[in-house]
């Protein structure tokens, strides 16, 4: 809240974050299919969207279809990048670390 990394999110995103800060792993990750966070926030798919582009917008979080990855918040200070850019470059990193992920994983990637 004190670097505002959630000022710009509607209560739609803000539940959303809250699910997924909620029921990620160690790493970050969620494994919850859209239509089950759907029916556990009340949200129809379009709202979901919605609410997901608004976190990524914010940096919030990392999606890379079917997981999501709610990303460290990284403080804000008077020299580092703005917000959304720093988080979109630590969001790129993450994806391959999630992709790393599944190849790992019994049954994920190949």
């Amino acid at each position: 809240m004190r670097d505002r990394h959630i000022a710009h999110c509607d209560s739609e995103a803000l539940a959303l974050y809250l699910f997924l800060v909620t029921v990620a792993d160690a790493r970050g990750l969620s494994f919850y299919a859209d239509a089950s966070i759907g029916r556990m926030l009340s949200l129809p798919a379009q709202r979901l969207e919605q609410a997901r582009t608004a976190l990524l917008g914010a940096g919030l979080i990392a999606y890379e279809a079917p997981l999501y990855q709610v990303l460290a918040l990284e403080p804000v200070t008077p020299t580092s990048p703005p917000p959304v850019r720093a988080a979109a470059e630590r969001a790129a990193g993450e994806l391959r670390s999630m992709r790393e992920i599944l190849r790992q994983t019994p049954g994920g990637e190949t």
